[in-house]
């Protein structure tokens, strides 16, 4: 028929149209509107540039698009290319190539509308066609990734963790794979890398094994001493208390639920009347709300406990004791000793794991903190996860339904949305970060990071395909009993979190500063101080004293100080000329054309 008689030709082929109506009638039409529209704006509007970018962060492209066989193909055989966080279609592209595959999928979809019985494929010649440039393609293995362009292979090290996610509709899964790479070109490898495999089987070097088979390879791969592998097994389980619908109701007993509400829904007004735009809601106002107060008011830092004997102060010996029976109950496995010089008593510290015993101690560190805080969030309803960081530090992520991601919350500092403070502001050097909730386990630790490359080197603690298999066994486990509209709604989050990994990242104002909770000498310790500033004087030199000018300008594209009246003698970079910062960074813009 139509479709038939264009892709007589080889000139009339494509095949990525071809890889697009291999999918579902549903997904097809679904991705094939999409598409339509894109290429539509274009056609109609020529010369506005705003119709010729689409957002790989966008939520519509990122869920609609990215994960279905053919679509993105479809675009770059449209004539797209991929810049850092945008698909472009450049002015030096052919507006007649995007028209054809434009009208070979408008007539595939027109005849599915139709309702036609027949068969309209378009048909592919044995090569492409001399014009048609095809993006290179990206297959997943158990060992790695492998890029395939023409004849030759790569072998790609270091793939990372992402859990397998049932898929909508069918009985597979989808095993989420994929490893850091580079920004140019990630787009596409990211999208072939969403491997779909069988509920019954999995691939591996050796062939096929069966589901039963493959848990019990996992199994042998799980060492006893391997501190990460221990980490998820007890994590994974520990996240569920915060389902008991009984301690749910004791937190919300602690919370003052109206007062944070009215908090709320005030400060919503006021930024609606600034912003009438946004698409913060409500529920991510209480959730700031809930931070503050969790902060301030309920829960307190712990470095050294007043003495239960004579009240006066008392200083940890850095020694353990053993924990009783009843500390025990309550999760404590580690009891601290705190001596008291002035009485001479041993006082117990026991660092309880139990959210319950929490809600009464209301005292602790960042383990405590993040602890009750994510119980807390539970029992208001928000989506949360207890994530876990391998270089000492725990904190919560809430999920926004507004702004359809994950936020990072810390309640120690009382801070949100701010991801990069810990590697850019308390200088971690990150190299594993988990987050753990009642359906899933994510490795989220390129979220947390802008220096993939130096967080990769340090990820030598456990093999990478390892840990892989661990998450996705831990995964299938967790979701076998999960309707097929949570699966994928799981699935389409995880899409959207992918791309937010790969894409680049700028440290914000708050994500600049040192840590605030705990004592100097404890964060000290720990190297969690920040970046050390010293104050900046320019001193008038001899020649300057005696001309009385002192002439001194900055620099914004060189980044540099120029001293004009002493030889324009230079200083690089803004914050060596400063006396005091705060609150401030210098960003640099690197997708504008300017001449």
């Amino acid at each position: 028929m139509a479709a038939a008689a264009l892709g007589s030709s080889s000139d009339s082929a494509s095949p990525a149209v071809a890889e697009l109506c291999q999918n579902t009638p549903e997904t097809f039409l679904e991705a094939s509107k999409l598409l339509l529209t894109y290429a539509d704006n274009i056609l109609r509007n020529p010369t506005d540039e705003k119709f010729r970018s689409i957002r790989i962060g966008n939520t519509a492209f990122a869920t609609r698009l990215l994960p279905v066989r053919g679509a993105v193909e479809c675009l770059f055989e449209m004539g797209f290319e991929e810049g850092e966080t945008h698909l472009i279609f450049p002015k030096k592209a052919s507006v007649e190539q995007l028209q054809k595959i434009r009208d070979l999928i408008a007539i595939e979809r027109s005849s599915r509308l139709d309702g036609s019985d027949k068969s309209h494929k378009v048909e592919l010649s044995q090569q492409p066609a001399a014009h048609t440039q095809l993006p290179t393609t990206w297959s997943a293995n158990p060992s790695g990734l492998t890029q395939r362009a023409g004849s030759s292979e790569r072998q790609l090290s270091n793939p990372l963790s992402a859990p397998m996610i049932p898929r909508s509709g069918t009985t597979g899964l989808y095993e989420v794979k994929y490893t850091y790479i580079p920004f140019n070109r990630g787009l596409l490898k990211l999208q072939h890398i969403l491997k779909s495999t069988s509920l019954a089987s999995v691939k591996n070097d050796n062939g096929v094994y069966s589901d039963m088979k493959r848990i019990t390879m996992w199994r042998k791969k799980v060492t006893a001493d391997s501190v990460i592998l221990k980490v998820l097994r007890s994590n994974i389980q520990h996240v569920l208390v915060y389902e008991n619908l009984a301690l749910q109701e004791k937190a919300l007993a602690c919370i003052p639920v109206e007062d944070l509400k009215r908090r709320s829904q005030e400060k919503l007004s006021r930024a609606r009347k600034l912003d009438k735009g946004t698409n913060i809601s409500e529920e991510d106002f209480l959730l700031l709300e809930l931070l503050h107060w969790f902060k301030e008011e309920f829960f307190q830092w712990v470095n050294d406990i007043l003495c239960s004997k004579c009240g006066g102060q008392t200083k940890s010996r850095g020694e353990a004791l053993c924990p009783n029976e009843d500390e025990l109950k309550w999760g404590a496995n580690s009891v601290e000793d705190h001596y008291c010089d002035v009485c001479q008593f041993s006082n117990r510290f026991p660092r309880y794991n139990n959210p319950e015993k929490l809600l009464e101690t209301k005292c602790g560190r960042c383990g405590e903190w993040a602890n009750c805080f994510t119980l807390c969030c539970r029992a208001l309803g928000f989506e949360a996860r207890f994530v876990w960081d391998y270089t000492d530090h725990v904190w919560t992520e809430v999920y926004s339904p507004s702004q359809q991601r994950w936020l990072h919350c810390d309640a120690c500092e009382d801070v949100c949305d701010k991801p990069l403070l810990y590697e850019i502001g308390w200088g971690k050097k990150l190299s594993y970060v988990i987050a753990f909730s009642k359906d899933e386990v994510v490795d989220v630790t390129w979220r947390y990071s802008c220096k993939h490359e130096e967080v990769i080197s340090r990820r030598t603690k456990i093999k990478e395909e390892v840990l892989r298999e661990a998450i996705n066994g831990l995964n299938k486990q967790r979701q076998v009993s999960l309707s097929e509209n949570r699966r994928k709604e799981l699935l389409q989050r995880i899409i959207v979190e992918l791309v937010e990994f790969i894409s680049p990242k700028t440290p914000k104002p708050g994500e600049l500063g040192g840590r605030i909770s705990g004592s100097v000498a404890w964060r000290v310790a720990r190297g969690e101080m920040g970046l050390e500033r010293k104050e900046t004087m320019f001193i008038p030199s001899e020649n300057e004293k005696i001309s009385k000018q002192l002439h001194l300008c900055y620099n914004i594209v060189k980044d540099c100080y120029i001293q004009v009246s002493n030889n324009n003698q230079t200083i690089s970079g803004w914050e060596n000329g400063v006396w005091k910062v705060e609150s401030i960074f210098r960003k640099v813009e690197t997708d504008w054309d300017m001449i």
